[in-house]
């Protein structure tokens, strides 16, 4: 199961039950296994209890990437659908003035990984959760693709001959190589430019979450580097 943060989408409905649930799922053979994606699990309190309840051996993959660039992106998904709401600047802050951060904003919100996963620890060992970089995915998608398969106790099919990178998407596309299909890319939803934040807001969030990011890190055993990334630029 794969519980991404980097999309937006809603959980099935928990009331239609559990076998409801798993006959939407599709029928899965021996030596198959059936994933979902659904990123508002992570972020979803009652989630861990649920899903522990039907099914306490399943595998989680957790796909996260810089909370500060996670929370522009949202923001940019949502400007697109609704472009009539305030600025960036404006939701992002109780009080600009004070420099305080608005926490319960959803685009602020989802980024505390840390305070999510002590949720999910409560039901499910760590050994159980793999946690994917996002930026990974773009700058090495097949080595973390190879985590993931190793992760599932799957042979590593999945190699560096499958992807090419998108300049245009700005991101890696899958292809086929014993084939002459067309590569599949993400949709037109991924990869919109994100529009132009004033720099003061981006380091006062940049402060805001670093030490989330740490506790995250401790947590987790992985040092996403989040940090040392925006040190760079």
């Amino acid at each position: 199961m794969v519980l991404e943060t980097l999309g937006r989408e809603k959980a099935p409905c928990f009331g239609e039950g559990n076998q409801w649930y798993r006959n939407v799922m599709p029928k899965t053979l021996e030596g198959q296994i059936t994933m979902e994606k659904t990123p508002s699990y992570f972020v979803t309190n009652e989630a861990p209890r649920r899903i522990h309840s039907m099914a306490k051996d399943t595998k989680l993959i957790v796909v996260v990437r810089n909370p500060v660039t996670r929370a522009i992106s949202d923001y940019t998904q949502t400007l697109s659908k609704k472009p009539e709401i305030p600025t960036f600047e404006v939701l992002a802050f109780k009080n600009r003035t004070l420099g305080l951060i608005d926490a319960s904003w959803s685009a602020i919100r989802i980024g505390i990984y840390a305070l999510h996963l002590e949720n999910w620890l409560q039901y499910f060992p760590l050994s159980q959760i793999l946690f994917v970089s996002g930026e990974r995915l773009i700058t090495d998608p097949a080595g973390e693709m190879a985590k993931v398969q190793d992760f599932l106790g799957l042979k590593r099919i999945v190699t560096e001959k499958h992807f090419y990178f998108n300049k245009t998407k700005g991101f890696p596309c899958l292809k086929k190589p014993e084939d002459s299909s067309a590569p599949r890319c993400l949709g037109k939803s991924k990869g919109r430019t994100h529009p132009k934040i004033d720099p003061d807001v981006i380091h006062r969030l940049r402060k805001f979450y670093k030490p989330f990011n740490v506790m995250f890190y401790q947590m987790t055993g992985q040092d996403f580097q989040w940090e040392q990334e925006e040190s760079d630029k």
